[in-house]
């Protein structure tokens, strides 16, 4: 892999992970649904600003339904749910839930679509199951009775993802900056009605909230798609899923330099787990990255 590449994969990995600290930071003043319209928004008008210095059209005729059912469960639901659950839970504990995505991709997909459920993915599943048990079980906060709300919103969060890799699959190719810009757009449709529903906590969020929405808006977001689409262009779809695994070290990273939240046994043997369990699930292995793998896939 060449040293561009793993510049931009390590980057990304660390503005994804690092948005679940920027949740933390901005939540309490804005709110779930706020906080996420914020988000949306600015990629929206980010993305469109990319799209128009390169002169590439945003077809919403041809694809408006397709980004309306794609932006509703891989951006406006899981958004949302994330933001809900980042009330109460560690940025850390977040991002390893986030990584369950695909593990939930392998259930659906067994229960739903006929997909083979081999010996490596049972054991992947079993896993993941058994490094969530561990977080959430030595995790103080999230060992909380009140915490099982939230706790329920960041696994149907990820579940969600499962279903819109599922779809992804099924429908029909769409190029992936017009399905990350028109997403963007749906996403912000969709949560739109709820401003009006939830309203934000306070009337001036403090200024380190703002910046959070912004570095939400058009960094994780808007800047992230871009990162992982010229990743996708340069090495391949598989070797690119390496990020999956590396979001949640970034984000317990970051949720323990930013926001002091410690990080215990439990925390590393967890996110360990999942890790591997995801591993297993989606049958990576660092043959893929190597670059042999690279231009084969290419």
């Amino acid at each position: 892999m060449a040293v561009g590449s793993i510049i931009r994969l390590f980057s990304l990995a660390a503005i994804w992970g690092a948005s679940f600290l920027f949740m933390r930071l901005a939540v309490a003043d804005f709110g779930p649904a706020w906080l996420m319209f914020g988000r949306v928004l600015l990629a929206s008008v980010f993305l469109a600003a990319v799209a128009l210095a390169y002169q590439r059209s945003l077809p919403l005729r041809q694809y408006a339904g397709h980004f309306m059912l794609l932006s509703f469960f891989n951006t406006a639901l899981p958004f949302l749910l994330f933001a809900y659950a980042a009330q109460t839970l560690t940025a850390s504990l977040l991002a390893v839930l986030n990584a369950t995505a695909p593990l939930w991709g392998a259930l659906i997909g067994w229960l739903f679509f006929r997909q083979d459920m081999t010996l490596r993915m049972v054991l992947g599943l079993l896993l993941g199951i058994c490094g969530v048990t561990i977080l959430v079980g030595f995790d103080d906060v999230a060992a909380d009775s009140a915490a099982l709300p939230a706790i329920a919103a960041a696994a149907a969060a990820a579940c969600c993802y499962g279903i819109a890799t599922w779809y992804t699959r099924l429908a029909r190719p769409v190029p992936a900056f017009i399905n990350a810009h028109g997403s963007m757009w749906g996403a912000t449709i969709w949560l739109l009605p709820l401003l009006w529903l939830i309203p934000m906590p306070v009337t001036e969020p403090a200024s380190l909230s703002l910046l959070a929405v912004l570095a939400l808006g058009v960094v994780c977001t808007g800047v992230a798609y871009l990162l992982y689409f010229r990743l996708v262009q340069d090495l391949g779809a598989t070797p690119t899923l390496t990020v999956t695994f590396l979001i949640p070290v970034f984000g317990v990273i970051w949720g323990h330099l930013f926001l002091q939240e410690a990080i215990g046994w439990h925390t590393l043997a967890g996110a360990g787990i999942v890790i591997g369990g995801t591993m297993l699930v989606t049958g990576f292995s660092i043959r893929a990255i190597t670059p042999a793998s690279v231009l084969k896939e290419q």
